[in-house]
């Protein structure tokens, strides 16, 4: 089952990055993210009614009116770990994400697991922002045009620590 996260989650959510990504750096990035009131919306996904899997989309400041968003991080337990949980969280984000009103994603992720979703580093060319230039900087259209043209966005400042 996936759904959005509740308050009631976070000590479980923090667990779960800390697991799938062998440190606290994801699950500091989540709480700042949380306490800057920067998260547009989180996900998880429920296994044997245990949180098993999270995804969240934060607010990108854009030079134009369109919404966007990041996808960072996304994280399902060492041990359901390609079992297709990550991808069902990633398509009910992009549909969240619709329903929120994003134009486009972004994502600093690894370049040889976002494309599967629609991500490419060619969608996020014309996008000027830190991770600008590089391979695992990915972008993705959720609405036609979201990456026409020039684009320069602003992360929250979560993402500098």
């Amino acid at each position: 089952m996936i759904r959005h996260a509740k308050a009631a989650d976070h000590a479980d959510i923090r667990a779960l990055n800390e697991a799938a990504f062998a440190g606290p750096a994801e699950a500091a990035l989540v709480e700042r993210l949380r306490a800057d009131g920067d998260v547009m919306f989180e996900l998880v996904a429920q296994a044997d009614g245990a949180v098993a899997g999270h995804i969240l989309f934060s607010r990108l400041w854009a030079d134009r009116t369109p919404l966007y968003a990041a996808l960072a991080p996304l994280a399902v337990r060492p041990d359901l770990q390609r079992t297709g949980l990550g991808s069902r969280l990633v398509r009910a984000a992009f549909d969240a994400g619709r329903e929120f009103g994003v134009h486009g994603v972004l994502v600093l992720g690894h370049p040889a697991y976002y494309p599967r979703f629609g991500f490419s580093a060619e969608a996020a060319r014309t996008v000027v922002s830190p991770y600008s230039g590089s391979p695992a900087f990915m972008g993705l259209a959720l609405e036609d045009g979201a990456f026409d043209g020039p684009l320069t966005v602003a992360y929250p400042d979560a993402f500098k620590d």
